[in-house]
């Protein structure tokens, strides 16, 4: 592969190749005489359509092809939703870096323009997401939650054609795309907290590869960095994953963290929400401290009952 031309790895969503398109053109602002191309590849979420998230697994359903791509060399790099990484990763691959992390907080879009409070039990709200199901029906167990599955086009004609009456969907793919205008309402995090990582675009390259290490470095955001790894060493040591009822939400004010973590079960009958504050540089250690006292308090028997289902 030549030098002067870099290769990304990306799924074909419009989402994903925004993400990755906006990596290009930070890689090429930074470094203009490179070549930068962008490699489309299918992961297996992308072919299986019929079958609800939660029943097929979660590890690497979204990466796992392109990994495979990065590893044998077929690509230089990875663009990923960093909510879709597994938080252990293949042998021989790290995360390089993050672009600027994007809206945190779920968004609640209605075919009438009725916001979540003014929702009925005859109303179907769809989402492919065990936490946010798990928060909806903690705050109103009368809500109805159907499945969904598809991309942010897919999912909004689906609501159009009938499926139902409003969607749950994470707010950066929405404004990422130009999307706002069928946004009802941003939810509040005390309402529904995002999953981990939610908004931030990560770049998985090979861990020893230490010319394109430092492409990265040029272009990675260091908050999105400390903060999105702190929330990543929560789900890790609730050993939660993107279907299991695990929400985190992170605050920065004057180098000060805050982190909001929570584990839920399905029904949302139970919900164990615990917050810490430290300084950001050791989010990390806190974040591990934070999943345990979550465990410690009602969190494993939740988790151990959802992964027997």
């Amino acid at each position: 592969m030549s030098n002067n031309t870099i290769k990304i790895g990306t799924r074909g969503s419009k989402l994903a190749l925004w993400q990755a398109n906006t990596v290009k053109a930070a890689i090429s602002t930074a470094f203009p005489d490179l070549n930068v191309e962008i490699v489309i590849i299918k992961t297996k979420g992308d072919i299986i359509l019929d079958v609800s998230l939660s029943k097929i697994g979660d590890k690497g359903l979204f990466t796992k092809e392109i990994e495979t791509a990065l590893i044998n060399g077929d690509v230089d790099l990875a663009v990923h939703s960093l909510k879709d990484l597994p938080t252990e990763l293949p042998e021989g691959l790290c995360i390089g870096g993050m672009l600027p992390r994007g809206e945190v907080r779920d968004v609640f879009i209605s075919k009438d323009g009725r916001k979540l409070s003014e929702m009925t039990a005859n109303d179907r709200i769809a989402t492919s997401s065990l936490r946010r199901k798990a928060q909806l029906l903690a705050y109103n167990s009368n809500l109805n939650i159907v499945d969904i599955r598809g991309n942010v086009d897919t999912r909004l004609n689906k609501m159009n054609d009938g499926h139902c009456e409003a969607l749950l969907m994470a707010g950066a793919g929405i404004i990422r795309l130009g999307y706002e205008g069928y946004i009802t309402e941003l939810l509040d995090p005390t309402v529904v907290l995002p999953a981990v990582s939610q908004g931030a675009v990560a770049i998985e390259i090979r861990d020893e590869d230490e010319r394109i290490q430092r492409i990265i470095d040029a272009i990675s955001d260091e908050q999105t960095w400390n903060t999105t790894m702190a929330e990543r060493w929560l789900l890790r040591t609730l050993e939660g994953g993107c279907q299991v009822p695990v929400a985190c939400y992170s605050e920065v004010a004057k180098n000060q963290l805050t982190l909001t973590g929570l584990v839920a079960s399905i029904d949302g009958k139970q919900v164990i929400k615990k917050t810490v504050s430290c300084p950001i540089d050791e989010g990390s250690e806190k974040a591990i401290e934070l999943a345990e006292a979550i465990l410690a308090e009602g969190g494993k028997e939740i988790l151990d009952q959802i992964r027997t289902e």
